[in-house]
C-alpha cells in the first residue's frame, strides 16, 4: 500500500477514534460530507492547510497522520534496544512521506510522537501554495518555526510577505493568518517545528 493510499485510512481511523462522524467533521471544516469521504477514500488529497484544519478539528497533532493506526516504535530497527534509555530511533528508509494536494510532501522527522511538538520536513514543488480552495491566509493552533533547507519559500503573513532562501528561518504564532507558497523555479525543502499549547 502506498503512502498516498494510506493517508485517507489514517485520517478515517483518527476520526473514528475520536468518536466523530464524517458529517460532524465536515461541519467543523465547512465542507461537504462527500468531500470528507473523498479524502478518506484517497480520491482527493487534502492541501496542507486542509490537513492542518482536519487535525485541529480532530484535536490531534499533525504527527498523528504520519503513522498507520496501531503502529509502534517497537517495529523500528534498533528501537527496542534503545527505548529503555528513553532514546528513540527512526532510520531514513523507515520514514514515509505523506503526499498532499499539489504534490507537497510532509515527512515526520521526530522518531516518535512527542507530546506538544510536531517536527517535520516539507517539500513544495514550484508554483504550489498551502491553501484551502480559494481561501487566502489561514490559521491554526500552536507556534511555528521554519527553516528553509534548499530552494525558496514565500511566507505570507497577515501584514507582511517574507521570502526565505536556504538557511533562512522564521517563527510566528499560528494564530496569525498565514500562507506558504513556492514562487521559485525549484522545489523548496524546509523543516518545521510546531509547538502546541
Amino acid at each position: 500500500m502506498t503512502t498516498e493510499q494510506s493517508l485517507g485510512a489514517r485520517l478515517r481511523a483518527l476520526r473514528e477514534s475520536r468518536g466523530m462522524s464524517a458529517r460532524s467533521l465536515a461541519e467543523a471544516l465547512g465542507i461537504s460530507a462527500s468531500a470528507v469521504s473523498q479524502i478518506e477514500r484517497d480520491v482527493m488529497r487534502p492541501s496542507v492547510a486542509r490537513l492542518i484544519a482536519i487535525t485541529d478539528a480532530l484535536g490531534v497533532p499533525l504527527a498523528e497522520v504520519f503513522e498507520a493506526p496501531g503502529a509502534t516504535s517497537e517495529r523500528r530497527t534498533g528501537a527496542s534496544e534503545l527505548e529503555h534509555a528513553g532514546i528513540a530511533l527512526t532510520r531514513a528508509w523507515e520514514s514515509s512521506p505523506v503526499t498532499l494536494d499539489g504534490g507537497v510532501t510532509f515527512r515526520r522527522l521526530s522518531p516518535h510522537r512527542t507530546q506538544g511538538l510536531d517536527f517535520f520536513e516539507s517539500v513544495y514543488p514550484p508554483g504550489v501554495t498551502a491553501t484551502i480552495g480559494d481561501v487566502g491566509l489561514f490559521k491554526h493552533e500552536g507556534y511555528e518555526i521554519g527553516n528553509v533547507v534548499s530552494g525558496e519559500l514565500t511566507v505570507e503573513l497577515d501584514q507582511d510577505v517574507v521570502v526565505l532562501a536556504a538557511g533562512d528561518s522564521i517563527s510566528y504564532p499560528c494564530s496569525v493568518p498565514h500562507r506558504i507558497r513556492n514562487a521559485g523555479p525549484r522545489p523548496a525543502v524546509a523543516t518545521w517545528l510546531i509547538v502546541h499549547p
